[in-house]
């Protein structure tokens, strides 16, 4: 049974979602990437094929064409498939749900889903990718997150209201077509600028969808906090820290 996760029904699920629909082009300017042992772990030997589904604009997508996968790529948002078909030309993007692919049956080795789960129905979710994964086929989950163990970090996530930071008893829900889950944990960091910073805040769901007070109070604070209380330069480097965990069960 999942522990520590988002609790959000299926309306809250979508109202935030939705926050997604729209550009692309900034989200995959300022998102970070995945490490590429996240993918090394995952992946098992001999596969050929991957889906990735919520892939967005492709951070998780890159991971599993650099392996040599033949990927097809599923979005509800065209905007950011827009900027996937840009960046990936070899990938077949398509629109679609986790719920719902429009993909045919067991057709993949791999199905990956990169920073989405927690805005999928994960039972009907899985019953979909259960359905296009080849028997003995791989469901992967992906998260990047802050790495909040650091204080400073810890204080940022605060001030970003990063919701997606998970508990220590973290562990997705899936359905019963999957066994054996596993996970992985890679420690990485992000070179960025205080200005990257910003634009990261402003590609997250809770900036998003909110009022023009309440962004100008989170910006507002956010600018007090990096360069007057931790003392960083505007355009200066520094290593934000991330965690990337990585789940994946066979479908039985």
């Amino acid at each position: 049974m999942a522990r520590g996760g988002p609790k959000l029904d299926h309306g809250r699920r979508q109202e935030l979602g939705h926050s997604f629909q729209d550009g692309g082009e900034h989200y995959h300017r300022v998102r970070p990437g995945y490490p590429a042992d996240s993918a090394d772990w995952l992946i098992p030997a001999g596969s050929l094929t991957a889906a990735d589904l919520g892939a967005g604009t492709g951070k998780f997508t890159t991971l599993l064409v650099e392996r040599g996968l033949a990927v097809t790529a599923v979005d509800p948002s065209p905007d950011m498939l827009g900027q996937l078909r840009a960046d990936l030309p070899s990938v077949a993007a398509l629109e679609g749900t986790a719920e719902n692919t429009g993909l045919p049956a067991a057709a993949f080795d791999v199905v990956t889903v990169a920073q989405a789960w927690h805005w999928c129905d994960p039972l009907l979710a899985s019953a979909e990718i259960a359905r296009i994964l080849k028997t003995g086929g791989v469901l992967g989950l992906i998260w990047n997150q802050l790495d909040t163990s650091v204080p400073w970090v810890h204080r940022l996530s605060r001030i970003m209201h990063a919701g997606d930071v998970h508990k220590p008893d973290f562990r997705p829900r899936i359905g019963p077509e999957f066994t054996g889950l596993a996970s992985h944990l890679t420690r990485w960091e992000d070179p960025v600028t205080p200005g990257d910073v910003l634009e990261l805040v402003k590609s997250r769901s809770y900036y998003l969808r909110a009022n023009d007070a309440t962004r100008a109070k989170v910006t507002g604070n956010l600018d007090w906090y990096l360069h007057e209380h931790l003392g960083h330069a505007e355009g200066e480097q520094l290593l934000l820290p991330y965690l990337t965990q990585t789940w994946r069960a066979a479908k039985a």
